[in-house]
């Protein structure tokens, strides 16, 4: 069994509210939009991280982290990047990329909109944590946590936080 974390569009925040609500999860997936490299740098020394770049992280980013992450765990396939789009108006890369891969769960960001969807059509739940950054028109930041395991998804977990807060890292 994983429990991870999995946020995005963080645009230059890794908080203690963040660290608190993902202290205990395995990994931290990140789906894009980290916003600076001192980000990646703080979640690779607090937990394992997978994540991709996203359209407003630089050089840096880029070459640390990929376009895609395609990838299995405990029995599922995952197929994660920033700009996806969701069922019935996926991104046309993200749909020939979840054409090609077959994938149980996609995960993208972008829209800094929490969405957890069931798409019958492509046999796969996609996922799209929000925004748990404070640039953005949303007002919540939002952020997730479950279990993978045996090939399935259990206690998936919202966390939410008031973007007038103020931060503390």
């Amino acid at each position: 069994m994983a429990y991870i974390g999995l946020l995005s569009d963080t645009h230059s925040i890794f908080d203690n509210s963040l660290r608190e609500f993902f202290k205990d999860v395995d990994e931290v997936w990140h789906a894009g939009d980290f916003g600076s490299i001192g980000v990646s740098d703080a979640i690779a020394s607090f937990k394992p991280i997978r994540g991709v770049y996203g359209n407003c992280d630089g050089q840096g980013i880029r070459l640390i982290h990929p376009y895609i992450q395609n990838f299995e765990l405990e029995g599922m396939r995952f197929l994660m990047m920033h700009i996806g789009g969701y069922p019935g108006r996926y991104d046309y890369r993200a749909q020939q990329l979840i054409s090609a891969h077959c994938p149980d769960v996609f995960i993208c960001g972008h829209s800094h909109i929490l969405k957890v969807i069931n798409d019958r059509k492509n046999n796969l739940i996609c996922i799209n944590p929000g925004a748990a950054g404070l640039e953005g028109f949303h007002q919540v930041r939002t952020a997730l946590r479950f279990r993978v395991a045996n090939g399935s998804l259990h206690d998936m977990e919202v966390g939410e936080w008031p973007k007038n807060l103020k931060i503390s890292n």
